[in-house]
């Protein structure tokens, strides 16, 4: 427990030492200090401050007499004091007056007293204690009659004398409406109109709230109550994503240009997606620092999309669809009850459970899974949050092909995850984390809303399977002095009962690992990273019962230059297949018929990026993205066998990008993001697609209430 005595000791303890280092490193040509100084604190026999407390101190040879007040505190401080020997008395009223004497100052001495006087009502008073501390580090205790013990005893007060019958009756105390004056709660406190510059715009230091206002007081905010302690909280999200790009797409039997070489038009694909979601929060809590006692949230997500393309037979499997596309759907994103189970300690130490759909990231990046889905969190910290911890599990359900959305139908897959996160790892500012992840995903058939068969994958033996894979995980994030890094590194092991590519069933020993660096110098942020998935090297031999090509359950991952990346952000097809090299917004080159609605496929070329690049901030509100990715696969035996095509190259090609974000009211309530790359293939992305220059524009433009 803090004491009010640390507060002064602490104090003169400094000023003790640092005229010490004052005489033994002096700055040169510093003229030698003439003068001393005395300074004390004097304390109560409980360890108080003595305030108020008369300090006189008498030069013995000169008789000259300085006198000087204590502070609150109990301090006083006095300096320019010639050498020689001095005495010092402190008397306050009620108390026990303490004296020294023959305190000897040498020119720069600075002595250091702590007097403790006893209270004259105390019927067993605390002995006088004074200690002196010369500047030199010498301490001598001049009278020191207290007992040996770490304890004080509290002293007895003095009985009262009995009142006799002609003592008058105590006067009643005033009414509480009297003495004191209620205010509102906190929350409801109104701020006074100012401004600071009258008669110009900005700088008003107290606005008042509306309800279309989402910076200032605004109950729909969460800023101050509904009800007592109950807070709610509205947001509402537009996110406009159009695109245009040219991809290498299949031209089939029922192409409207079936005998076109130039199955990429002139500009190959148009998108627009439209997503609005409403999300509304009604919670229980106190501050920001302490987390809420409970919580439901409910986030429902519209999506509206419209694809053109160049060909049909691209957006449905029946060409009389056409090659234009205008669907909606909506879907529940979060819809969840949570509650604090416990607190541990007073630094806002708990443990809290969450129930429902719900949003996880279980890494930094999102290599591994990243998702909306119903299932069931612990969490909270411990060691005054020095660790943080998850344990959850969730029942996947089936995505909406066009949008991505959640539908209401079970999927036939579980996945449970649990990790630790350790802060000030090695050094202060990084963070490590341990994970685990296991996914049971069941043998299903399914096809999506465009009649395509994604669930088996259709190459090789179609025939449904399942998959129970273990990830064994250490990720880190932070900064270690003027270095940002970011690392990962998986290890997955369990077992396919038939995959697809190699046939048979396939016992399940890949690894992944990711690297990323970066340092900034004023307005600029550089960075370089890398990021290898391992490929399997031999698909089809008789012998090899193990597949070692690492794919993820569900990533999102924010890496390699994101979104600014033409590899990470658009899916990739293979020709000639109903299969993707690569699905949208991943990073591996998995060959699984599609990332939200197929199957992981451990049976892989898997993939090498290298990657740098800058991000600019120009001004406050702008920014410019640079980057650059070069990409191989790591082997490409797996291609060969399902292509059954040799030899296929190692190079798959050169990702360049810029972009932009703008923020116009340097918030993220308003934000647009621009950006263009350009892919140019190597020899191996030439031998099983084409040798053409790829490209993609795209534009998000994204309000927030």
């Amino acid at each position: 427990m803090r004491t009010p005595v640390i507060r002064p000791i602490l104090i003169l303890a400094l000023a003790s030492v640092l005229p010490a280092a004052q005489q033994t490193q002096r700055i040169p040509r510093q003229e030698q200090p003439a003068t001393a100084a005395i300074q004390g604190v004097a304390l109560t026999s409980a360890g108080l401050g003595l305030s108020g407390a008369k300090v006189v101190i008498t030069n013995s040879t000169s008789g000259k007499v300085i006198e000087r007040i204590a502070t609150g505190d109990g301090i006083f401080l006095v300096t320019d004091l010639a050498p020689g020997t001095y005495s010092v008395s402190v008397t306050r009223d009620g108390y026990s007056p303490v004296n020294v004497k023959e305190l000897q100052l040498k020119p720069g001495d600075v002595q250091v007293l702590t007097l403790t006087a006893a209270n004259n009502l105390d019927l067993s008073p605390q002995p006088i204690r004074v200690v002196v501390k010369s500047s030199g580090g010498r301490v001598e205790i001049l009278k020191d009659n207290a007992p040996d013990s770490a304890y004080r005893e509290l002293a007895r007060p003095r009985e009262l004398e009995p009142v006799g019958n002609d003592a008058k009756p105590i006067e009643p105390l005033a009414p509480e409406d009297v003495v004191f004056k209620r205010v509102p709660n906190r929350w409801q406190l109104e701020y006074p109109k100012y401004r600071r510059y009258p008669g110009h715009e900005g700088d008003i230091q107290f606005a008042k709230g509306r309800l279309r206002d989402p910076f200032n007081q605004n109950k729909l905010k969460g800023d101050y109550p509904i009800v007592k302690d109950i807070f709610f909280n509205l947001t509402v999200t537009s996110d406009t994503f159009t695109t245009t790009r040219k991809l290498p797409l299949p031209s089939n039997l029922g192409s409207s240009r079936p005998d076109s070489e130039d199955f990429f038009g002139h500009f190959g694909q148009f998108a627009m997606v439209e997503n609005l979601s409403v999300s509304a929060s009604l919670f229980k809590g106190d501050t920001s620092f302490k987390p809420i006692d409970w919580q439901i949230r409910f986030t429902p997500e519209f999506n509206f999309n419209y694809v053109a393309v160049k060909e049909n037979g691209i957006l449905n499997i029946d060409v009389r669809k056409g090659n234009t596309r205008y669907d909606h759907h909506v879907g529940l994103q979060e819809g969840f009850f949570e509650v604090k189970l416990k607190d541990l300690s007073g630094e806002y130490d708990f443990v809290s459970a969450r129930a429902g759909i719900q949003n996880f990231n279980s890494d930094f990046r999102g290599f591994i899974y990243y998702d909306q889905e119903p299932g069931l969190r612990i969490f909270g910290n411990f060691s005054s949050n020095r660790y943080q911890y998850n344990a959850a599990a969730f029942a996947m359900l089936e995505k909406d092909t066009n949008s991505g959305l959640n539908s209401f139908r079970y999927r036939r897959q579980n996945v449970f995850i649990a990790n630790l996160y350790r802060q000030d790892f090695y050094k202060p500012g990084y963070t490590i984390q341990t994970s685990f992840h296991y996914n049971k995903d069941d043998a299903s058939l399914h096809y999506d809303r465009n009649n395509f068969l994604v669930r088996p994958t259709p190459v090789g033996v179609v025939k449904p399977h399942s998959i129970q894979s273990y990830y064994f995980g250490v990720t880190g994030d932070g900064h270690i002095g003027k270095i940002n890094i970011s690392n990962a590194f998986y290890n997955v092991i369990g077992h396919d009962s038939l995959n697809p590519i190699s046939g048979k069933r396939m016992d399940i020993n890949a690894k992944m690992a990711a690297l990323e660096l970066s340092m900034d110098r004023d307005w600029i942020r550089y960075r370089i990273s890398g990021y290898w998935a391992q490929g399997e090297k031999n698909p089809r031999s008789k012998t090899n019962t193990t597949a070692h090509g690492f794919d993820s359950i569900f990533d999102s991952p924010n890496f390699n230059g994101g979104i600014f990346s033409f590899w990470n952000r658009e899916g990739l097809r293979l020709l000639g297949t109903l299969t993707g090299l690569e699905s949208g917004d991943s990073l591996n080159a998995s060959l699984r018929s599609s990332k939200t609605q197929g199957q992981s496929n451990f049976v892989n070329p898997g993939i090498f990026l290298y990657n740098a690049g800058a991000d600019l901030d120009l001004t406050p509100k702008l920014r410019m993205v640079l980057n650059q990715n070069f990409i191989r696969f790591h082997h490409t035996e797996s291609l060969e066998q399902l292509l059954l095509q040799r030899p296929i190259r190692a190079g798959v090609g050169s990702d360049s990008g810029i972009g932009i974000k703008f923020r116009p009211k340097l918030s993220d309530n308003i934000a647009i993001t621009s950006g263009f790359n350009v892919f140019a293939p190597f020899q191996g992305f030439r031998d099983i697609s084409t040798g053409r220059t790829l490209y993609s524009v795209f534009t998000n433009v994204r309000f927030q209430f």
